[in-house]
């Protein structure tokens, strides 16, 4: 965290209050208390506060009544209410009138500090919604959706057809294109930007853990499951919630998924309560869905129901005009963030990256300015800034002397023999192991100078 976070807790009882006090500043969070709901609303109007922690049941004032007023001075508060549990139904209604989550006592220091960390995650993540949303005239422009090729100006042209309604759509693009670039955009441009974008990688997750990411678990759930969760649907409630890499779910998880769609509703893993959430959903995926479908990796019907909207991301080297202007965006950018001097890059270097293919994409490219801003030494990018696999693939040769295996025997032996046949070194600058290199000199006939 950039800055601590300060909570409010709000209890009648001294040694509940001294407890959590304690609790949290060990924790690293500015804390203030109040022993009533009285004192609580004055603290309230004169400072800021990230998260208040109520009572429930405390004379004069109640939790449930210093809700309302709160909510009614700021309907963002974020509240976590500590009940009996004979409360429980009380407090299931204070859920309904705007309270983020309860604890019953006797309270779980560990579960009350796992609750409290992931309701100040999620007031960040709306917080930087709306900042986003405040700066939406940037983000759309070109200099950050960046690029001026006609392929692009469409993705603009569709970005801003598709945001003003809540169609479900479907980005299609090889990995690295910036397919949550547009996710983002469509959100940020939609009715629903003032609540939170819920972005889940669904191949970076095992099945098992994918139901819980998604649909959240109760308390004891499975093995493990030591803490009621909220899942990404119910997080992106009013909101959107993009699914990158969905046609990697299984046939099983794409019933689910096609049921919460279509119904907006489910229930946590080992829960029996139903929820219900209205968000909108954006998919993303670098595969052909339709051979899914015909191999039967992907139901037909899912796939309709997702592909209503489609937004195709063109490859890097289909609309190679755009790599200056992204160049000098990465070139400003790391800059920047690396305190460096380098201000643009050799005409010569520019012709290598104009060249190479581009197999990852605008997330290579950037990887490989930052590369170069790392290790660049002048004001300038050069070509011994570049990473070897950009600049091995463009070396000019004499004469016909053009094939890549060539290329790569004469780059090899001039680095060899720059740093001294030091195998370690080279492989280093080269961005390969030792034994790699080793077949390379082999393949290649390498030898060393006598």
């Amino acid at each position: 965290m950039d800055q601590k976070e300060k909570i409010l807790i709000v209890d009648d009882e001294k040694i509940v209050r001294e407890s959590f006090y304690h609790w949290f500043i060990e924790d690293n969070y500015i804390v203030d208390t109040a022993e009533d709901g009285e004192t609580a609303l004055i603290k309230y109007a004169k400072e800021k506060y990230d998260l208040l922690l109520v009572d429930m049941k405390m004379p004069g004032m109640s939790g449930l009544d210093l809700l309302s007023k709160i909510k009614a001075i700021d309907k963002d508060a974020i509240i976590i209410l500590i009940t009996a549990f004979s409360s429980v139904p009380t407090a299931i209604t204070a859920l309904k009138n705007g309270a983020y989550d309860y604890v019953t006592k006797p309270v779980d220091p560990d579960e009350l500090a796992h609750l409290v960390k992931r309701a100040l995650e999620q007031r960040a993540l709306k917080i930087e919604n709306v900042q986003l949303k405040e700066n939406i005239d940037e983000i759309i422009k070109p200099d950050n959706l960046i690029g001026e090729s006609f392929q692009i100006k469409k993705i603009y042209e569709l970005v801003h057809s598709v945001s003003s309604t809540d169609t479900t759509v479907m980005i299609r693009g090889e990995s690295g294109t910036g397919k949550e670039l547009v996710a983002k955009a469509i959100h940020i441009n939609s009715r629903r930007k003032y609540s939170p974008i819920i972005t889940v990688n669904c191949g970076a997750l095992a099945e098992s853990l994918l139901e819980s990411e998604l649909f959240g678990h109760e308390k004891g759930a499975f093995t493990g499951a030591q803490f009621r969760r909220k899942g990404k649907f119910e997080m992106a409630d009013g909101g959107t919630i993009f699914l990158d890499e969905i046609g990697s779910i299984s046939l099983m998880m794409q019933v689910e998924l096609l049921r919460v769609i279509e119904t907006k509703q489910f229930n946590r893993v080992g829960g029996n309560e139903l929820i219900k959430s209205n968000f909108r959903v954006i998919t993303a995926t670098n595969e052909s869905l339709e051979d899914l479908v015909k191999a039967g990796k992907f139901r037909e019907d899912l796939y309709y129901r997702l592909n209503v909207f489609n937004i195709l991301i063109p490859p890097l080297r289909e609309r190679r005009d755009d790599i200056p202007l992204l160049v000098n965006f990465f070139i400003k950018k790391f800059s920047c963030a690396m305190n460096k001097k380098i201000k643009n890059i050799s005409k010569e270097a520019m012709d290598f990256l104009m060249n190479y293919q581009w197999p990852g994409n605008v997330r290579e490219l950037e990887n490989a300015i930052e590369r170069a801003m790392v290790v660049g030494k002048s004001d300038s990018i050069t070509v011994d800034d570049l990473p070897f696999h950009v600049s091995r693939n463009n070396l000019e040769l004499p004469g016909d002397e053009k094939s890549l295996a060539s290329i790569e025997k004469k780059y090899i032996n001039r680095i060899l023999n720059e740093n001294d046949w030091n195998i370690s070194k080279t492989a280093k600058i080269l961005e390969i192991d030792r034994v790699t290199l080793y077949n390379k000199i082999n393949k290649h006939n390498l030898r060393k100078a006598e």
